[in-house]
């Protein structure tokens, strides 16, 4: 059998086919607080109000766990949702680095290593999605990104909750081009919080021997609650 990578994925093809939780540990600050309350301890949606709208309405939530229906149909409003957890990742890293704070040696290999595939990634699934893609949201990260102990916290959680939400959704994919697409990032994600965690000497695998899967519902909620997305 060939094997099918990332850039073997047939976009225009598939995409006709399937259309038819740091800051917590710091004193004044609880946006990441929400996330371990969540459980997710262990990172958004269509762009403006339909963002927002997305991570507000419960009621839209699948029992299977899927995105709402604001993210569009299918394998497309799961590409979608994952296309908004890498918006946020990649905006994360993208700012630790511009503002220069992180100088442990380590933790900056770590920070190379993840600009690099973050924005792949989100080229990758914008690629994938083409016009139905949604906008990037807006981000207010507060001292995440210019205080090192906070980002190597906040990035633990950031990548743990990748996993989560990528493994919450392996059972809705129906398009066999787009789940491979989703199992070779959510590798790359954790090999990033395994990363993190040595560097942090936080737990490797948090859940246990097996990773958890997380509906889209408890992470977009708990996403939400950190105010990292304001729009």
């Amino acid at each position: 059998m060939t094997e099918l990578s990332l850039n073997q994925v047939d976009v225009d093809g598939a995409i006709r086919e399937t259309a038819a939780e740091a800051e917590a540990a710091l004193a004044g600050d609880t946006r990441l607080h929400f996330l371990r309350k969540a459980g997710l301890a262990g990172g958004a949606a269509v762009s403006g109000g339909a963002i927002l709208s997305a991570l507000t309405s419960s009621a839209a939530f699948a029992a299977s766990g899927a995105p709402p229906a604001s993210f569009g149909k299918g394998d497309i409003g799961i590409l979608n949702y994952a296309l908004t957890l890498e918006y946020l990742e990649a905006a994360f890293y993208n700012e630790a680095k511009s503002k220069g704070a992180i100088t442990d040696p380590m933790t900056q290999t770590f920070l190379s290593t993840v600009v690099r595939d973050e924005n792949a990634h989100v080229a990758l699934l914008k690629k994938a999605l083409g016009s139905k893609a949604v906008k990037t949201p807006k981000f207010d990260f507060g001292t995440t990104t210019s205080d090192q102990a906070t980002f190597q916290k906040t990035a633990y959680v950031l990548e743990n909750t990748g996993v989560h939400a990528y493994l919450g959704q392996a059972t809705n994919i129906q398009a066999v081009a787009y789940l491979v697409v989703a199992a070779e990032i959510v590798t790359i994600e954790a090999r990033h919080a395994g990363a993190i965690a040595l560097i942090t000497g936080q737990a490797i695998a948090p859940s246990g021997p097996l990773d958890k899967p997380f509906p889209a519902s408890t992470v977009l909620s708990a996403v939400k609650s950190t105010g990292f997305i304001t729009g």
